[in-house]
């Protein structure tokens, strides 16, 4: 063979292939994932999507294709990010946490299904008609992450009996700051504890917040279920450590980080069922045929670094409850 028909041939092999895998590549199913936080916050999530995608078959590069859309703590971006993949022509959205899912649902998306992790109940935000019936076009995993402030501030009070004045802080542009204020004022009122309310959206507001709690001398801190927090978790630590206000946050993520306590729902598991749900509507289920999954698992996490740092002596009954205990 001619040196002419050979480099002739190897370059028609080699255009059929890239034809090929460029027909495999449209026809790839494309999941939009869309979250209100940051790509580095939801790292450990992703990963745990993913292996949920793995049990039903799909593996990402190979036989189905992740658009990822991050708002970065941002809630006026959430709608546009949802529309750009609905623009996009996606299979099916993934919209992790309520802020994300509402906006989600605001949009138009023609056919295209919605699979959410939300803190808030899904029926009261209007997500779904049901959690065994969700009707329409969306599903997904509840994860309890708002109605747990009461539970958090019992084990804040464990924590730190003495503290006469606990500071609550949460995101005043928070779809549901408003449930979390009368849910936490009405356990503090319950058991006869002084609360006081900060607010930040902000870098600069979180700071400013941690100044006035440094000058209102309180106790301890309270910090609301909220995808903000999330995206500025180090410096939420940080800001705690530097002003030794110990601090019961809502994820495991926060303890890991150096914070002194949570109370929580098993997120990785969250996530991991949405990846299952995502690859069975790829498949071809209905949404409204799968029920909205209520996470059943609670984590409590205890850093005892950081109560020895802050001078705490965390109870036995408390340490005996403990899933993750940093030591």
């Amino acid at each position: 063979m001619r040196r002419r028909d050979f480099i002739s041939l190897v370059g028609g092999v080699a255009a059929t292939w890239s034809l090929q895998a460029r027909a495999q590549q449209a026809a790839m199913p494309v999941i939009g994932y869309v979250s209100s936080r940051s790509a580095q916050t939801d790292a450990h999530l992703v990963a745990a999507f993913r292996s949920g995608l793995r049990e039903i078959g799909y593996l990402e590069g190979q036989n189905v294709s992740i658009e990822f859309r991050w708002a970065d703590g941002d809630y006026t971006r959430n709608e546009g990010l949802v529309a750009g993949l609905v623009q996009q022509k996606v299979d099916v959205i993934v919209a992790t946490s309520a802020p994300t899912a509402v906006a989600a649902k605001k949009v138009p998306r023609g056919a295209i299904p919605l699979v959410f992790t939300s803190g808030e109940d899904p029926v009261k935000e209007g997500l779904v008609s049901s959690f065994n019936r969700p009707g329409g076009d969306t599903t997904g995993i509840y994860v309890f992450a708002v109605g747990l402030g009461p539970k958090r501030l019992e084990i804040l009070r464990e924590l730190v009996p003495s503290a006469a004045i606990i500071a609550f802080l949460v995101n005043p542009k928070g779809v549901s700051t408003e449930f979390q204020l009368k849910d936490v004022q009405d356990a503090a009122r319950a058991i006869g504890q002084k609360i006081e309310i900060f607010a930040a959206s902000s870098e600069s507001e979180l700071n400013a917040a941690f100044d006035k709690m440094a000058r209102s001398k309180v106790g301890a801190l309270l910090v609301g279920a909220d995808p903000f927090f999330q995206v500025w978790r180090s410096q939420l630590v940080d800001l705690a450590l530097r002003h030794r206000i110990p601090t019961v946050y809502e994820w495991a993520d926060f303890v890991a980080s150096g914070g002194l306590a949570s109370y929580s729902t098993s997120r990785s598991e969250a996530y991991r069922l949405a990846g299952t749900y995502a690859g069975r509507i790829l498949k071809g289920e209905q949404p409204s045929d799968l029920p909205v999954v209520q996470s059943s698992k609670f984590e409590l996490a205890l850093n005892l670094k950081t109560a020895k740092a802050l001078g705490l002596i965390v109870p036995q009954a408390l340490l005996a409850r403990a899933d993750e205990v940093i030591e």
